[in-house]
Parts: C-alpha cells; sequence; structure tokens
C-alpha cells in the first residue's frame, strides 16, 4: 500500500492549551493556592476539550452516546466502582497497583501521543503534509476486533509517540503528580474530545442519573472516597497544597478532583459549542441542514429561521459559566465543612440552571427550541453502522 499524505490540522483554541500548561506547571515556579488551582485546570479542561470537539464530532470520528447509553452509564459507573471498592479491601494492593501501572500506562501513551501529534505536526515540521506509512497490521480476533487492524504513522505522530512512551515511563516509574496530572488532563481532553452527546435531553438524562450516582457514592457510603484514595491511578488530579519542595515532607499535601467531574459536565458543554455553532450557521443559510444526518428531526431542530446569523443566542459562553461556578461552589462547600464533596451536585445544577436561564432570557421559543435541540449524529452513525454491515455482508 502507497504512503498517505496527511496535511497538518487546526489546533483548537491554542492559548485555552497554553493556560492548561501554564498552570498545571504554576506550582514548580510559584506557592499556588490548590483551590484555585483546581477552579482553573478544570474549566480550561473543558473548555479546552469543547473545542476540541467540533472538528472531531463534524467528521464523525467520535463515538456517540445514545438515550439508553445515558440512562445505563450511572448503574455501570456504580458497578465498576463498586467492584474497585471490594478489589481494593481483599486483592493485594500491590498486584493492584501492578496492574493498573500496565493498564493506565499503556492507555497514557495512546492519549498523550494523541494529543501531542497535532502540536509536533505544527511546530516541528512546520505544518506541512507528511506521509503516513503503514507499520504493521493485526489479524481479526475473535472478541477483539471484527476487522482487520491497519496501524499507520506520520514522522510527526512517531515523535509524540516517543515523548508519550517517556513521559508514561516517568509516571510509571516515579507516580510523580505531576505525570499523573498529565496523563489525567489528556484523558480528559480526549474523553470530551471523542465521546459525544448530541441533544441537551440526552445531556439532560446523563448529567441528572451521573448527580444521584455522585451524591448516592459519596454521602450515603465510603466506597467514593475510599477508592479515591487507594486507587493509585491517573483518574484523579493532584493539587500540592504545599510548595513543591515540600510535599514529600507533607503527610497529606494534596487536594483531589476526580476526571469525571471534568469529562462527564465537559461533554454537554462541548454539545452546547457545537449547538451554538450550528444555529449561526442554519440561520445564515436557513434553507440548508447542518448536520450530516439526513433525518428530518435533526435537520428540524437545528434551524434557527427566526433569528438572522448576528442575532442567534449563544449558549457557551453562559453554561461555561455555570461550570466555573458548580465547581467554585463545591471548594466553598468542601472547604466549610471539611469534608469530601460530591462535586456533580453542584456543577450538573450549574451547567444545566446556565442553560435553561439563558434560554429563558432570550424570550420567545428559545427554551422549547434548546430542550429539543439535536445534532443528528446518532442517527449518522447508526447510517455508518448500516452502511459497514452491508459492505461487510456483500
Amino acid at each position: 500500500m502507497p504512503p498517505r499524505v496527511v496535511s497538518a490540522g487546526t489546533i483548537a483554541a491554542p492559548w485555552t492549551h497554553v493556560a492548561l500548561i501554564a498552570c498545571a506547571v504554576s506550582p514548580y515556579v510559584a506557592r499556588v493556592d490548590a483551590n484555585a488551582q483546581i477552579v482553573l485546570v478544570s474549566t480550561l479542561c473543558v473548555v479546552a476539550g469543547a473545542f476540541r470537539s467540533v472538528p472531531i464530532a463534524s467528521e464523525g470520528s467520535s463515538e456517540v452516546m445514545t438515550r439508553d447509553d445515558a440512562r445505563k452509564f450511572p448503574l455501570v459507573g456504580s458497578c465498576v466502582l463498586f467492584g474497585a471498592f471490594l478489589a481494593f479491601k481483599f486483592l493485594p494492593k500491590r498486584v493492584l497497583d501492578l496492574v493498573a501501572s500496565a493498564y493506565f500506562g499503556a492507555l497514557g501513551i495512546f492519549a498523550v501521543s494523541a494529543v501531542l501529534a497535532p502540536i509536533v505536526h505544527r511546530f516541528m515540521f512546520g505544518g506541512r503534509d507528511l506521509r503516513s506509512y503503514e507499520l504493521f497490521t493485526v489479524p481479526k480476533i475473535p472478541w477483539l476486533n471484527e476487522e482487520r487492524w491497519t496501524v499507520e504513522c506520520t514522522a510527526a505522530e512517531a515523535a509524540a509517540t516517543a515523548a508519550a512512551t517517556a513521559g508514561t515511563i516517568w509516571y510509571v516509574r516515579t507516580k510523580h503528580w505531576l505525570s499523573n496530572n498529565v496523563l489525567g488532563m489528556c484523558f480528559s481532553l480526549q474523553g470530551i474530545e471523542f465521546l459525544t452527546i448530541d441533544s441537551v435531553q440526552i445531556g439532560a438524562i446523563l448529567l441528572g442519573g451521573l448527580f444521584v450516582y455522585d451524591v448516592f457514592w459519596v454521602f450515603c457510603t465510603p466506597v467514593m472516597v475510599s477508592v479515591a484514595k487507594s486507587f493509585d491511578a491517573p483518574i484523579k488530579l493532584l493539587f500540592p497544597r504545599v510548595a513543591a519542595s515540600a510535599i514529600s515532607s507533607t503527610e497529606k499535601p494534596f487536594n483531589m478532583l476526580g476526571l469525571g467531574d471534568i469529562v462527564i459536565p465537559g461533554l454537554y458543554v462541548a454539545m452546547i459549542l457545537r449547538m451554538d455553532n450550528a444555529r449561526r450557521a442554519a440561520a445564515a443559510e436557513p434553507r440548508k441542514s447542518v448536520t450530516r444526518s439526513a433525518s428530518k428531526r435533526a435537520a428540524t431542530a437545528s434551524r434557527t429561521v427566526s433569528h438572522d446569523a448576528g442575532n442567534v443566542p449563544t449558549y457557551f459562553p453562559s453554561v461555561a459559566a455555570g461550570y466555573l461556578v458548580g465547581i467554585v461552589t463545591t471548594i466553598v462547600v468542601m472547604n466549610v465543612f471539611n469534608a469530601a464533596q460530591p462535586a456533580l451536585l453542584y456543577i450538573v445544577p450549574g451547567v444545566l440552571g446556565a442553560t435553561l436561564i439563558r434560554a429563558a432570557l432570550a424570550g420567545g421559543n428559545e427554551l422549547s427550541t434548546t430542550w429539543n435541540y439535536c445534532e443528528g449524529l446518532e442517527e449518522a452513525q447508526a447510517e455508518r453502522d448500516a452502511a459497514e454491515a452491508k459492505a461487510k455482508a456483500s
């Protein structure tokens, strides 16, 4: 197979990524309040992930969460959480740490290299077109892959993978808090980027279910807090309470924030950003559907013919601010009561409340239009799956 030519993609929200990196390493430069760092890093991750999701969703490369998926998510999450709790209770911690290091180390290489690749392509190779060479193929393996996988790589991807591998080895060998955070932030960005919800209603179902999940497992049982403290893996971000030089001599030097408190609301915030973009495009060309699906429901819901292109209500700033208010409220309550808090207890009302308030202030039929909005990604994915199944059958 001849090599493909790969062009450099656009780096989404570059200054947001710069600010995120600056916040992540700031404890090494100056004494930074851990609470302020939680607020800044989590909010920047959500905003950066939202912008990263736009081209991926438009290309159809994301995994779309259906209504049934959203309903089942809290139950599946509960089973995984309780399973982890039992594992730490009855199995040797050394074995679990070894398995977790191997698993998250492998995932970390893929996640970090995916985040770094477009940056390396742009700055090390000047953004010029690069050839992608086939390295090897993975044959069909029952229960693993239904079709043969082809592994390709450009020079930029190879350099990014090398850097990601070095960073992941650093994490596995030292479990340093900064290496943990690098992996955790990359997992968050990739999660928001490649897992999508395509309607406000599905977002409300997902957030509502996980609101109950978070409250139950934090307030009604010791399970969530126990797993967070016991699981030495990049499923949480660590924020130093003390100067970086004093971390090794302090018994409990970190505040923690679970990745779910970033990724889950981040999926909703990302969908709102894409909704704003789609509605502005539809208002500019009201006779054209801006969705990729031929679904009448999706096409109708994505149009905003009652507004001109410059007067379409935008929701992203308000919803992002709602996330910020939610995470700040979490920090305030945590410090007032000196106890762990389920962050989604405050974030979910923040983002959903911001959506409803913005729609109410816009007036007219905005509440109905927003509630019934659908990108049509689920329908488009179903069409692709059906086409692939038909191609395989033939």
